[in-house]
C-alpha cells in the first residue's frame, strides 16, 4: 500500500491533500455532498496508484548498438525499439538510458502516447573518444497514468557491452631490405656459405669477435664489416608495446600511451595485412595476441580487442630477461627507458637481426615541446643507446603523424639492411 502512494506524482498529491482537507470541511459544516466529493477526491489517486501498480503496465524494449565494435574518435548509434502489450492504456513514458560520460551525453525521450501492438523505433548518436570496455545501459523508464496522478520506475533492458578498439591508422610501404617484404613469412635467412656472394656482412660493433672481420668489404667500403653468422630464423614480426604506467605521461586520450597503443594497432594489422605472421607482445616480453598473417578479418578483431581491454602496467622498469622478439625482427613502441632497460633490451637481441624502435617523446606530452632541438635528454640518450647497440630508430611527439612516423622507420630499417647486407 505504502509502496504504490509513494508513486504519486505532485498533482496527485495535491489532489490527495485537497480531497482531507474537503473531507474535514464537510464534517465540521455538516455538509455530506461536500463530503461525497472529498471521498471521490481521496479515493481517485488511491485507486489509480493501486490499479497500476497491481496491473503493471507491461512495456517491452530492445536495445541494439550500430556497430557493437566501434573506433576510438568514430561515431556510433544506438536504436531503442519500444511496444506495449496488454489493453490497458499507458500515459507519458519518460526513457532515460544510461551512458557513461566518455560516450557523450546521457539520452532522453518522452514518449506521449505509447501505443498497442506498434513499435516505436529511437535512436540517438554515441561517439567515443576513449578505448575501452564501455558499457551502456541500464534503460530505466518513468510510466505515468493517464491522469498523471502517479509515476512507477521500470528497468526496461540491462547493460549492453560496447567494444572500443583503438584508432587504426592506414599505413603504406613496409621496412625493406634483411627483414619484412623478403623471402618467406617475411624473412631472410643469413648465410655463412663458402662463396663470396653468399656473405652477408655489417659495420663492426664494439665487442664483436676479429676473426669475423671481412676484409674485402673492408677494403671497398673504408671502415671494419664483420660477417654475420647463420642463425635459426623464426619468420616474422613481433611489436612490442611498452605499457607502463611510469613509461607515459598525458591523460585521457591525448595521452602517449593511447598514441602508442593506436600505432601498435595500426603497425599490426598493416603488417599482417601485408601477408606476414605478427606477434604483439608486453615490454616484459608476454605474449598479448597472436595473429596469423593467413588469417582473415576475425583476426583483427582478436588483436583490437585485446589492446581495447589493456589497462596501465604498474611495473618501474622495463625487464625482459630474454629475447622478446624470440628470433624475429622486432619493431619497438618505448616510452620513458632507463638507460639500463635500454642496455637489457639490446644484449638480448641477437647480432644480425634487425631491430627497429620507435621511441616517444614522452615529456612533450605533458605540455612540453615536441621540436627535436627541446626534446628531453634522456629521450636523446636513450635513442643514441639504441643506434649505437645497431638498432634503426625514430623519436616520435605528440603532434608527429603515424604514417609519417612508420614512413621514417621504414626509411631507417633500409638504411639498416644496406649496412648489413652490404656485401649482396
Amino acid at each position: 500500500m505504502f509502496r504504490s502512494l509513494s508513486g504519486l506524482t505532485t498533482r496527485g498529491r495535491c489532489l490527495l491533500a485537497a480531497g482531507v482537507a474537503a473531507a474535514v470541511c464537510a464534517v465540521v459544516l455538516n455538509e455530506r455532498d461536500l463530503l461525497r466529493v472529498a471521498v471521490f477526491v481521496v479515493a481517485l489517486p488511491l485507486l489509480i496508484a493501486l490499479f497500476i501498480a497491481a496491473s503493471r503496465v507491461r512495456i517491452g524494449a530492445s536495445r541494439k548498438l550500430l556497430p557493437e565494435r566501434v573506433s576510438a574518435g568514430s561515431a556510433g548509434e544506438v536504436e531503442l525499439a519500444l511496444w506495449r502489450d496488454g489493453k490497458l492504456p499507458a500515459g507519458e513514458v519518460l526513457l532515460e538510458d544510461g551512458v557513461p560520460y566518455a560516450l557523450g551525453s546521457r539520452p532522453r525521450f518522452v514518449v506521449e502516447r505509447l501505443p498497442h501492438g506498434r513499435v516505436i523505433a529511437l535512436r540517438y548518436p554515441i561517439q567515443p573518444m576513449m578505448r575501452g570496455i564501455q558499457q551502456v545501459g541500464p534503460l530505466r523508464a518513468t510510466l505515468t497514468d493517464p491522469f498523471g496522478l502517479c509515476e512507477f520506475d521500470r528497468e526496461l533492458i540491462a547493460h549492453s557491452r560496447l567494444v572500443v578498439v583503438p584508432k587504426v591508422v592506414s599505413l603504406w610501404g613496409l621496412p625493406s631490405g634483411a627483414g619484412i617484404g623478403a623471402g618467406d613469412d617475411g624473412s631472410v635467412r643469413l648465410h655463412a656459405g663458402q662463396g663470396e656472394t653468399d656473405v652477408v656482412v655489417r659495420q663492426y660493433r664494439q665487442g664483436d669477435d676479429l676473426r669475423k672481420v671481412h676484409w674485402r668489404s673492408t677494403a671497398r667500403r673504408d671502415e671494419i664489416m664483420v660477417r654475420v653468422e647463420e642463425r635459426p630464423w623464426r619468420g616474422g614480426t613481433t611489436v612490442l608495446l611498452d605499457h607502463r604506467a611510469a613509461a607515459h605521461h598525458g591523460t585521457g586520450p591525448a595521452a602517449s600511451l593511447e598514441w602508442a597503443i593506436s600505432f601498435a594497432a595500426s603497425v599490426c594489422v598493416h603488417v599482417r595485412r601485408a601477408g606476414h605472421r605478427v606477434r604483439l607482445v608486453t615490454e616484459h616480453g608476454k605474449p598479448l595476441a597472436d595473429v596469423p598473417g593467413d588469417g582473415g578479418e576475425g583476426y583483427d578483431n582478436v588483436l583490437l580487442d585485446a589492446l581495447a581491454a589493456l589497462q596501465p602496467a604498474h611495473q618501474r622498469d622495463l625487464t625482459t630477461g630474454h629475447d622478446p622478439a624470440e628470433g624475429q625482427e622486432l619493431i619497438a613502441i618505448l616510452g620513458t627507458v632507463s638507460n639500463q632497460a635500454v642496455t637489457e633490451l639490446a644484449r638480448f637481441r641477437p647480432r644480425g637481426i634487425r631491430s627497429l624502435a620507435v621511441l616517444l617523446d614522452t615529456p612533450a606530452w605533458s605540455g612540453g615541446v615536441s621540436a627535436p632541438e627541446h626534446r628531453a635528454a634522456a629521450t636523446e640518450e636513450s635513442a643514441a643507446l639504441l643506434r649505437a647497440a645497431g638498432w634503426g630508430v625514430v623519436v616520435a611527439g605528440p603532434n608527429s603523424p603515424m604514417p609519417q612516423v612508420w614512413g621514417d622507420l621504414c626509411r631507417t630499417a633500409a638504411g639498416r639492411g644496406t649496412l648489413i647486407g652490404g656485401a649482396l
